[in-house]
C-alpha cells in the first residue's frame, strides 16, 4: 500500500476523551482505539447483547454505527477536534455475519480535503482478510475548521 500523505495530530487517548465528552450517553467501554497511523485508524468493538440480532450475530445498525464512528475518528485524528464535522454520505455493504465476539474496523483516509473527507472502512473479525462489511463514508468539514 502507498504511504499516506496524511499525518495524525491526535493520540488515541485524546480521541477517547473527546468521544466520552461529546457523546455522554453512550457506552464507551465496549470500543477502543487500537491503532493510529498516517491516514489510518483502527477501532476494536466488543459487542454486548444489545448489539445482537436474532441468530446471535452483530446487527447491521451496530456495524453502521461503528463505520461512522471510526470514519469520524480517523478524520479528527488527522485534522484535530472539529465537533461539527458531520456525515454527508455512508454506503455500506454487508459481506458476511459477525459472531458475538470482538471485531475491528479499519479506516483509511481516501481523501482529506478542506471541506470533504472520504474514508474507506473495512470491518473484520479474526484476521484482517476476513472482511465482514465495507463502507465508504464521506464527512463534511465546516469551513471554520480550515
Amino acid at each position: 500500500m502507498t504511504p499516506s500523505p496524511y499525518k495524525p495530530v491526535l493520540s488515541a487517548k485524546q480521541l477517547a476523551e473527546f468521544f466520552v465528552e461529546a457523546f455522554p450517553g453512550q457506552n464507551h467501554s465496549a470500543t477502543e482505539f487500537s491503532r493510529i497511523a498516517p491516514g489510518f485508524l483502527q477501532m476494536k468493538q466488543t459487542p454486548d447483547p444489545t448489539m445482537l440480532r436474532p441468530g446471535g450475530i452483530v446487527s447491521g445498525p451496530t456495524q453502521m454505527a461503528l463505520a461512522d464512528r471510526v470514519a469520524y475518528a480517523v478524520i479528527l485524528a488527522h485534522i484535530g477536534i472539529v465537533p461539527m464535522a458531520v456525515t454527508s454520505n455512508l454506503n455500506m455493504s454487508f459481506l458476511r455475519g459477525l459472531a458475538a465476539e470482538p471485531f475491528f474496523a479499519d479506516a483509511h483516509l481516501i481523501k482529506l480535503g478542506r471541506r470533504l473527507a472520504t474514508v474507506d472502512v473495512r470491518i473484520w473479525q479474526g484476521e484482517p482478510a476476513n472482511i465482514a462489511a465495507q463502507s465508504t463514508v464521506t464527512y463534511a468539514i465546516p469551513v471554520s475548521a480550515e
